[in-house]
């Protein structure tokens, strides 16, 4: 990119000052990316202008660039007759993107304003789902016949209308069956045009279904260190491409996903700005964590008898809870990063699991001495009668013990279960295991001290 004349700071300043000359030659100078970036930081009552003072070829890759927010808001503010004509020169999956957010009876009239060659692309790229490789394909593919030559494959090539850029040509047979690829740089380099295309393609290619779900198209491209990847059907004929690009916007999708889920939430949360959506998809896993806490009390009145006579037990309650939850979200954490990069597989699965037990154990040994230390420290200063400090002192830091090595295998087991039954890892990692280990952790505690202080 070059050097720019008016920086996207001052445009955003000119914005407010409705200083639109310069906004407008501000747009003229910067990439898609961040035009599109500034139009999601500026008011958003001056999206419909903002737009409005792009060009005809800028529009199509703005409103591409956008997040669903602003894009939604810009959408709104488009007739049909406008939306159809930006997304006409849009790539088809961009294209395919934006219309299969809009409602059915929206879509079907935009659909129907376009040219019939753009939008039967678009149809059949909204026949699949929007998570699979189909999903996420353009159908901007560049095709050639095994029996074609060099110098014919070149020209093809000069005289090609695809809009978005291509590395590599897919060789098929005369059915149409993916059977090899080439890419432009060995084409141009063969000095003989007259050689066959069938003694220079490559044999040996990665390619993946059509319903393949979207995260292992990205795995497959991060894999195998590729900069596309062609897209079959269930009889090996080629429908289409996926690029690095689009796998980028999935990684990054996916990742939001995960991380709201970490959280107890939900990536609806990116797509609008209601305070009662965000509470729905927020409040089922607190409802979760205020049952749990129904549960937490439960069991301390449980043991209300037995505490009350060694009162300073409960003062650790608090620490044991904590500390079993952090080792658990922890171990939970990492084993659902290792499953999203496949790194578990097969006897990987219980290495990983000693593993974790080594450490849960290492941590409560440490974090028990600890604790241990202070117990004593705080029993000699205040006596419980019919107890000595080192008995209180060793009761507390074998429950830490005890408690974090517990945590530490549930944790990093229950993502690998929930995997074993195809759901979301992620979902482990989050309140869930929180309120699981709480409960774990208070029963451990008061059971451990109930055997080592003969309460019961």
């Amino acid at each position: 990119m070059s050097k720019l004349e008016i920086s996207p700071k001052e445009i955003l300043d000119a914005i407010r000052s409705e200083n639109w000359h310069k906004v407008a030659e501000g747009f003229a100078a910067l990439h898609p990316a961040d035009i599109a970036d500034i139009i999601e930081h500026a008011p958003r009552d001056s999206i419909q202008h903002l737009f409005s003072l792009l060009s005809d070829e800028q529009k199509p890759d703005v409103l591409s660039e956008l997040e669903s927010l602003a894009e939604s808001d810009l959408i709104d503010t488009l007739t049909n007759a406008e939306l159809s004509e930006i997304v006409e020169d849009m790539d088809p999956d961009d294209a395919a993107d934006i219309i299969g957010d809009l409602n059915e009876e929206r879509s079907s009239e935009v659909l129907k304003l376009m040219h019939d060659e753009e939008s039967e692309e678009v149809r059949r790229l909204l026949e699949y789902e929007e998570d699979t490789a189909g999903g996420i394909m353009t159908t901007d593919v560049v095709v050639m016949q095994e029996n074609q030559t060099v110098g014919e494959a070149i020209n093809a090539i000069v005289h090609t209308d695809e809009d978005e850029p291509f590395i590599y040509a897919y060789i098929t047979d005369e059915n149409g069956k993916l059977i090899g690829y080439t890419d432009i740089w060995e084409l141009l380099r063969t000095k003989k045009r007259s050689t066959p295309l069938k003694d220079v393609y490559h044999h040996d290619f990665i390619a993946v279904n059509v319903n393949d779900d979207q995260e292992d198209v990205a795995h497959t491209l991060s894999q195998y260190d590729l900069s596309a990847v062609p897209v079959v059907d269930d009889n090996g004929r080629i429908l289409g491409r996926i690029t690095v690009d689009d796998v980028i916007d999935v990684i990054e999708d996916e990742a939001s996903e995960d991380i709201f889920r970490l959280a107890g939430s939900d990536d609806v949360e990116l797509e609008s700005t209601s305070p009662l959506k965000s509470c729905m998809a927020r409040l089922p896993w607190l409802m979760i964590t205020l049952f749990g806490g129904f549960l937490t009390s439960l069991i301390l009145g449980m043991f209300h008898n037995q505490i009350k006579s060694v009162i300073i037990l409960a003062a650790f309650v608090p620490a044991i809870l904590a500390m079993g939850g952090n080792a658990s979200i922890q171990s939970s954490t990492l084993v659902v990063r290792t499953i999203a990069l496949r790194e578990l597989e097969g006897g990987r699965i219980l290495a990983r699991l000693a593993r974790e037990i080594l450490i849960g154990a290492i941590m409560g040994s440490i974090c028990g001495l600890l604790i241990g230390s202070w117990v004593y420290f705080v029993a000699s200063h205040h006596p419980t009668p019919g107890y000595t400090p080192l008995q209180l002192a060793g009761t507390v830091a074998a429950s830490l013990l005890t408690s974090m090595s517990f945590a530490t295998v549930f944790g990093s087991s229950v993502p690998l279960i929930l995997n074993k039954f195809g759901i979301d890892p992620a979902v482990a990692a989050g309140p869930f295991v929180t309120i699981a280990n709480d409960l774990s952790s208070l029963l451990i505690y008061f059971g451990v001290t109930a055997a080592m202080l003969n309460l019961m």
